[in-house]
């Protein structure tokens, strides 16, 4: 086995686990879809 070879591959997985997380906060958030009444009276 290669030296430093577990503390290698940490690094790289928590360099890509930081890419998604900064990736993943910059997705915009759904939001729930109101429907509005136009007239009560419609019901």
């Amino acid at each position: 086995m290669a030296d430093n070879f577990l503390e290698r591959q940490r690094r790289d997985y928590e360099e890509r686990k930081m890419i998604w997380l900064r990736k993943k906060k910059h997705l915009p958030h759904k939001r729930p879809h109101h429907i509005e009444k136009e007239n009560e009276n419609d019901l």
